[in-house]
């Protein structure tokens, strides 16, 4: 007789609403937390207040994704656990820790399936913490969720696939673009056309965003070196170095990142082993085709496991929850299970010639003054890590933390810990490998001091 099964999905994305639609299919009912209020996860995002707008003006070529992911999750209602506005803080052993309502309660589960997607990935520069400053998937939750733009005469700035998109869909909702601004050079995306064969919808939307941004009268500049935003309580404008000569637009917002990061905090709390992955240029919880983690019961599916896209994150959250169920003992069709990792496989030979189109600016963290702020919750400077490197022989990014309190404020790290390894790797002369990564502690994300525990796990 078999164990009973209560599996927990964290993160109601692409990845975390197919796995459960896969468990659910097999009869298992499983427990979905997410902390936002409505599912799709941060790509296919949902308005927070219904108003004119159609999937089509929302999600342009990928509503049909979109609205199809939506219905799966209102199909599941009377088949899993959905707790939405949940957030899961901490993970012991078999138990999650998750603050609701002003509460927290433990979870218990027998499977964890964690799908907690990515965030931007920034580098400090001159003016980043000013007022009127967004990562560009900030700049996206203001218009999918709110249709607010983050000013009347943006420019948007950094590389990767996202910043395109980003500006693009600003545009179409008619709002003012002053410039897109790309550090890599033009040369680079050439390499988009070796990507054609395995994803030619993909490559040509991408061309035809940047196009009709340049139709539009959208100054789109390559190879830029961002030298600082400027203003005040405001932004007013922003100057960037191209081929040697310093250029400025006028502007009042500012979105801006360097592709994407895995969220890996509570991969890091539950157990995972965690490997270098060059092509990202980041640490990221290792795991098999299938999505096993080396720990027995934990699996890793979508962004939060590696940077794919939404595509992938679909494929991987049904392949984790197969991998779940065949541990389990449950029969699984070994012919789809094929024909999911051969497509997985595909999407991530495209995204290593994507790496490669939108190369990471890798001189960024030299060029930076010493008076920039670094970590805005403990106002650490750049100047500060560079000394802990040089007066104090720091080489290893904890030691830099407990010197310096780097990642120690409300963020824990998530929106400097990229930074601040590739600060510390250009002072002390290593790689972002060698320095290694922040250890997650939890609560992961701030909790409010007046939550209420509900106990122990049942």
């Amino acid at each position: 007789m078999r164990k009973p099964l209560r599996p927990l999905i964290v993160g109601a994305g692409p990845a975390g609403i197919r796995a459960a639609e896969a468990l659910a299919d097999a009869g298992i009912r499983p427990i979905l937390v997410d902390e936002a209020s409505l599912g799709g996860g941060q790509i296919y995002r949902q308005r927070l207040v219904p108003d004119e707008r159609t999937p089509q003006d929302l999600y342009g070529s990928e509503a049909r994704k979109a609205t199809a992911l939506h219905a799966t999750l209102s199909r599941l209602a009377d088949r899993i656990d959905y707790l939405p506005q949940a957030l899961v803080w901490n993970i012991r052993r078999d138990v999650a820790d998750v603050a609701v309502g002003g509460r927290t309660r433990p979870i218990r589960f027998s499977h964890l399936i964690l799908a907690t997607g990515a965030t931007d990935r920034v580098l400090p520069l001159p003016g980043w913490t000013m007022p009127g400053v967004f990562t560009l998937g900030g700049a996206q939750i203001s218009l999918k969720s709110q249709g607010c733009s983050i000013g009347e005469r943006a420019v948007f700035l950094g590389s990767g696939p996202l910043l395109y998109l980003v500006a693009w869909q600003y545009m179409k909702a008619g709002a003012r673009i002053a410039a897109v601004l790309d550090t890599a050079p033009l040369a680079a995306k050439f390499h988009l056309l070796r990507g054609l064969p395995l994803q030619p919808g993909i490559v040509l939307r991408g061309f035809r965003y940047a196009a009709e941004l340049m139709a539009r009268g959208v100054q789109v500049r390559f190879g830029v070196e961002p030298v600082r935003i400027e203003g005040g309580s405001r932004v007013t404008g922003l100057v960037w170095r191209e081929r040697g000569r310093e250029r400025h637009v006028a502007c009042d917002a500012v979105g801006y990142g360097l592709a994407l990061r895995s969220e890996t905090q509570l991969a890091d709390l539950a157990g995972c082993r965690f490997v270098f992955d060059e092509r990202d240029r980041a640490w990221r919880p290792d795991h098999d085709k299938a999505g096993r983690s080396g720990t027995p019961g934990i699996y890793l599916a979508g962004d939060g496991a590696r940077i794919a896209g939404a595509d992938a994150a679909e494929l991987a959250g049904e392949r984790a929850a197969l991998a779940l169920l065949e541990d389990a003992g449950f029969p699984v069709d070994g012919a789809h299970v094929d024909r999911l990792e051969r497509r997985l496989a595909a999407i991530h030979r495209f995204r290593t010639i994507l790496e490669r189109a939108f190369p990471f600016p890798r001189d960024w963290a030299d060029r930076l003054a010493d008076n920039v702020v670094l970590c805005r919750c403990e106002e650490v400077s750049v100047g500060q890590v560079r000394a802990a490197a040089q007066d104090l022989g720091v080489t290893e990014l904890n030691r830099l933390k407990a010197l310096t309190r780097v990642g120690m404020g409300r963020c824990q790290g998530r929106m400097c810990g990229s930074a601040a390894a590739e600060i510390l790797a250009s002072a002390s002369g290593g790689s972002p490998e060698a320095v290694g990564r922040l250890r997650a502690q939890a609560p992961i994300k701030p909790l409010p001091l007046d939550i209420v525990s509900e106990g122990e796990a049942a």
